[in-house]
């Protein structure tokens, strides 16, 4: 994921049915791809958050707030400015372990990127590794001489720094 083009909006909107389908559907209209999205509840009580993170020029991104904040149920919209705010994320990676050293070595590889084992077997390891993208990055990377068996990430999920925040007035 290129950083410089990679944008961040966070979006709250009611906790109902059918709302990821109608922010999913803004974009599939606009022909514009999501990099990713993660959903989850929300602070205030009947919403959730939407952290979408989407790569473009400006001009498209702000036409892309302006449309979300048109969605009935979109309580609040905000692109999230880069270098203030904190974003996280998470992968499980399944990585193949043919020999007692290797496992060594990959155990090593954990420790250094701050991740942990969460599950073991006689030929394999999962790993969960968090933090930013570039991060899970350059640890796949690393992995791939070993072989990556499968893996999962969750996408980036992101809150603004400081005493800004993206909520509703309540």
């Amino acid at each position: 994921m290129e950083v410089g083009k990679t944008k961040v909006i966070s979006v709250l909107v009611e906790n109902k049915p059918g709302v990821l389908h109608g922010v999913a559907n803004l974009f599939r209209r606009r022909n514009f791809n999501i990099e990713s999205i993660t959903v989850g509840p929300s602070v205030q009580q009947n919403t959730s958050r939407m952290t979408i993170t989407v790569n473009g020029d400006q001009k498209t991104i702000e036409q892309v707030v302006k449309q979300l904040a048109k969605l009935i149920d979109v309580l609040t919209v905000q692109e999230l400015e880069q270098g203030n705010f904190v974003m996280r994320e998470l992968a499980l990676i399944k990585v193949n372990v043919p020999s007692t050293k290797e496992r060594s070595d990959i155990i090593n590889c954990v420790e250094v990127f701050r991740g942990r084992v969460i599950d073991v077997s006689t030929d394999s390891l999962t790993v969960e590794i968090t933090g930013i993208p570039d991060k899970i990055d350059a640890f796949l990377n690393l992995m791939k001489t070993f072989g990556v068996l499968e893996l999962a990430r969750t996408g980036i999920t992101a809150l603004a720094r400081g005493a800004k925040s993206v909520r509703i007035d309540e």
